[in-house]
C-alpha cells in the first residue's frame, strides 16, 4: 500500500513540474523513481520517503552488473530530486549514501562512452551526401545549424520561425533560441549561423512553405511536413547520413544528438579558442562537462 502512494505521488510530482524542467530531464526522474519503487515492492520497503540504508542497497544492487556509473549516478540524482520536490530529507546526501557512491566508483569506474564528434572535416562529407529534395535541403540546413549553434537536440527542434529575422533580399537570417539547458527563464540568446548556414536556412524556408511554427520538421512520404521534428530523429537523421557519407561503417555506432557539440567544441579548440570561449559558444555552465568533450581531440 505503501509504494502504491508512492506510485500516486511520483505521478502528481511529474504533473507538478511538466513545464518547469526540460521533458529530457522530467523523464529521466519518472522512469528511474519507478524503477527505485519497484525494488521496493520487491524487498518490501517503503520507496517514499526512503530512508538512507534503502537507498545504499539500490546502489549495491544497481552496480551488480544492472548499470554502468553514469547510470546509476542518474538513478540517484533522480531519487534525491524527487524527495527533496515533495519536501523530504534527501537520503542521498547521507554519509553511508555517499560512500556506497564512492565504492560503486572504485568499482565500476567513473567513465563514460563519449559519443564521436562530428568535426568540420566529417561534416563536410555528410553534407556531400545531401540533395536538393525536400530531405536533402532540410537535412543540409539541420547538420549546418547544429554545427554553427552547437546546439543540443532538444534545443534543435526547440527552434522557431516565429523568433527568426529573415531578410531575403539581403540573404540574412537570424534565429533566437528561446530557452536552452543553461537558461531556463528563458531570457533567450541569438545563435551565430555562418554565411552558408544562412542561406541553407533561407533555401530550406522557401521550399518548405513553412511560414510559423517549429523550424525543422519530419517530413513523411509524399513530402507531407510535419508539425515538428522529435530529438530522437535527430539522432537517426546523423547516423543515417553518416551511414551514407563514405567513412568506416563502424563509426556510425558511435554518432549521437551529442555528435555535432563534441566535433564543433574539439574544432573550436584546436583553432585556438580558450576554454571560456567555448563554454560561452555552447552554453556550458560546468567545466568538467566540456573537458569530456574536448579530452579526445586531434590535432593533425
Amino acid at each position: 500500500m505503501a509504494n502504491h502512494t508512492s506510485n500516486e505521488i511520483l505521478k502528481e510530482t511529474i504533473k507538478r513540474i511538466d513545464g518547469a524542467y526540460a521533458p529530457a530531464t522530467i523523464r529521466a526522474y519518472k522512469s528511474n523513481f519507478e524503477r527505485f519503487i519497484e525494488f521496493c515492492e520487491q524487498e518490501k520497503i517503503v520507496a517514499l520517503p526512503a530512508n538512507q540504508e534503502t537507498v545504499a542497497r539500490y546502489i549495491r544492487d544497481l552496480s551488480n552488473g544492472k548499470l554502468k556509473s553514469a547510470s546509476i549516478r542518474i538513478a540517484v540524482a533522480s531519487i534525491s530530486a524527487i524527495h527533496r520536490l515533495n519536501e523530504h530529507s534527501d537520503p542521498t546526501s547521507h554519509p553511508n549514501v555517499k560512500i556506497e557512491v564512492r565504492r560503486m566508483h572504485r568499482n565500476l569506474g567513473r567513465e563514460s562512452k563519449q559519443a564521436l564528434g562530428i568535426n568540420a572535416e566529417l561534416l563536410r562529407k555528410m553534407l556531400s551526401t545531401t540533395d536538393n529534395s525536400l530531405w536533402g535541403l532540410r537535412d543540409k540546413a539541420l547538420l549546418l545549424t547544429a554545427y554553427d549553434s552547437m546546439c543540443r537536440r532538444s534545443e534543435l527542434v526547440s527552434l522557431q520561425i516565429d523568433d527568426a529575422i529573415i531578410d531575403k533580399e539581403n540573404k540574412t537570417f537570424k534565429i533566437k533560441l528561446r530557452r536552452s539547458k543553461t537558461d531556463q527563464d528563458g531570457i533567450g540568446r541569438w545563435l551565430h549561423l555562418s554565411d552558408m548556414t544562412q542561406q541553407s536556412l533561407l533555401v530550406w524556408i522557401d521550399t518548405s512553405n513553412i511560414a510559423t511554427g517549429k523550424l525543422f520538421r519530419g517530413i513523411k512520404r509524399g513530402q507531407i511536413i510535419s508539425d515538428d521534428l522529435s530529438s530522437a530523429q535527430v539522432n537517426r537523421i546523423y547516423k543515417s547520413i553518416v551511414a551514407r557519407s563514405c567513412v568506416d561503417g563502424s563509426l556510425v555506432k558511435h554518432i549521437s544528438g551529442h555528435s555535432m557539440r563534441v566535433g564543433a567544441a574539439q574544432d573550436l579548440l584546436v583553432s585556438g579558442a580558450s576554454l571560456p570561449m567555448i563554454m560561452q559558444r555552447g552554453r556550458w555552465s560546468k567545466v568538467d562537462t566540456v573537458m569530456r568533450y574536448i579530452e579526445n581531440v586531434s590535432y593533425s
